[in-house]
């Protein structure tokens, strides 16, 4: 007898506990069906709130709609890119992206267009986050513009097909692999141009050539009538560094007049530094061929010996062609084009320097018999050598009160230094840091934060034709809803 009651107690648990399943099963059916209804009514936009909520990586972060639709066509501006991220069951917005960035993106639209980079945010991610959030066009030129990015002007190509592939191939060594070995060849004749310029200063080369040099302008120098007699050896065309460097010019002559010809602007080409620069590479070389030539031909008429040795010394800023070709030295120049002040200010800084430390040395010093200090302007090389630290040892103060001038000196130069260098690193590093953020030889893919995706959005697209009424709230304090079935404004009570 006592088994039949406990039977049906433990029937009339199974029987509850079923129930209270059921009961549980479909109140969270309710809940999704409700929450899915009230996401569908968001992306079809039939309802607008008055303030809205962003999730970004837990942080929480509220605004209102009128402050975001300043900026109708960004991400956050436009209520149907923004309803991909929207979460119904917390009623919010979630973006899994930089919380940092989030505090500098929202101040854009409540600023009204003012963009700003906070100092410990690096650029490439902040451009990042820029792009994401879809700000525009034009805010993104107007940061970069602020952040000292060069403007990217269209690159401007000739019409004719033949002259865009050659001006191509010459001027962009990034467009193809033709061009990068084009780049080679003409970065190892520079430096083989270079490797020549110096071994012939070598005094196993340079006795008979310095010794031709000598005689012939010696002869032309004291008599227009007498004649020297060379012999065939000592004609620079047989020269083997002459032939060398005919070689090398003639390649850079090939690859300027290339450009020139398929250039698409003529006078910008001529005002371009380095093409200057490859013009006065090739210049020297010229002008001592039309000596020798001239000197060949009996010509009576022929430079000095030191004009000759200067234009021979332009032949060093060849060097300056492989700035063409590389980062580091396009860098340099930024860094120096942005501190011009600076320079400017250290050249002044060390010339005051000069001035007084020089007149000070002179004073000092001028009662001692075996002085080097004749005069202020002898001491100018003691005060450049000593305020830079360089201190040769040839000139030195030997009296007390020349002494302690000359520590005077070394300290103030120290401290004169100092002060505008830093600024000059500073550019040189955001310069350099600024190559190397923005190109990134490894691609990233961004973890996709959307929490509806296209394809759910026409799946619901069908359920929610025929669905009429008052849409639910979204929030508690609701301003409107605008639903299919109603075409007008229904204020909720």
């Amino acid at each position: 007898m006592t088994e039949e009651p406990e039977k049906n107690k433990n029937n009339k648990n199974m029987k509850n506990q079923h129930e209270s399943e059921k009961t549980v099963v479909k109140d969270r059916g309710r809940r999704v069906r409700g929450s899915q209804q009230s996401a569908s009514l968001y992306r079809e936009g039939w309802a607008l709130s008055d303030r809205l909520v962003f999730n970004v990586s837990g942080m929480r972060y509220e605004t209102q709609t009128r402050t975001l639709a300043r900026f109708p066509h960004s991400l956050l501006g436009d209520p149907h890119k923004r309803l991909r991220y929207f979460d119904p069951l917390k009623n919010e917005f979630f973006l899994d992206r930089n919380r940092a960035c989030f505090n500098y993106i929202l101040y854009f639209y409540q600023s009204g267009g003012r963009l700003r980079r906070p100092a410990h945010i690096p650029l490439d991610v902040f451009m990042e986050e820029l792009d994401f959030y879809e700000l525009g066009d034009e805010a993104m030129s107007r940061f970069k513009e602020e952040e000292g990015f060069p403007t990217e002007e269209p690159r401007a190509l000739p019409t004719h097909p033949l002259q865009r592939r050659l001006w191509v191939l010459f001027e962009h060594p990034e467009s193809s692999g033709g061009a990068r070995i084009i780049a080679i060849i003409s970065v190892m004749v520079i430096m083989v141009s270079i490797l020549i310029f110096c071994l012939e200063t070598l005094p196993d080369f340079r006795g008979e050539k310095e010794m031709r040099e000598e005689l012939s302008y010696r002869s032309h120098s004291n008599s227009e009538n007498s004649t020297v007699l060379f012999s065939h050896s000592a004609s620079p065309f047989q020269d083997p560094f002459f032939v060398v460097e005919t070689i090398c010019i003639c390649w850079f002559s090939f690859e300027l007049l290339m450009r020139f010809v398929c250039s698409p602007n003529k006078l910008r080409f001529f005002k371009d530094m380095m093409n200057v620069i490859d013009f006065m590479a090739i210049l020297p070389y010229f002008i001592t061929l039309g000596s020798e030539l001239a000197k060949s031909k009996g010509s009576t008429h022929a430079m000095s010996l030191a004009i000759v040795r200067v234009i021979r010394l332009v032949r060093v800023f060849r060097i300056f062609k492989l700035s063409r070709h590389s980062k580091g030295l396009q860098i340099l120049g930024q860094t120096f084009q942005a501190s011009m002040r600076e320079l400017g200010l250290l050249i002044f800084f060390l010339f005051i320097g000069v001035i007084l430390f020089s007149s000070a040395i002179y004073f000092a010093e001028t009662d001692h018999a075996d002085t080097s200090f004749i005069s202020i302007p002898h001491a100018f090389w003691w005060a450049v050598v000593t305020m830079t630290t360089v201190g040769y040892g040839d000139m030195y103060p030997e009296t007390m009160s020349g002494k302690l001038v000359g520590s005077m000196c070394a300290i103030a130069g120290v401290l004169t230094i100092s002060l505008p260098v830093p600024v000059i690193v500073s550019n040189f590093s955001y310069f350099y840091h600024r190559e190397t953020e923005c190109v990134d030889s490894t691609e990233y893919t961004h973890v996709k934060t959307a929490l509806w995706n296209e394809e759910e959005d026409e799946e619901e697209e069908g359920a929610d034709e025929g669905r009429d009424g008052v849409c639910p709230p979204l929030n508690g304090a609701l301003l409107g809803t605008l639903c299919v079935g109603h075409k007008a404004l229904v204020t909720q009570v």
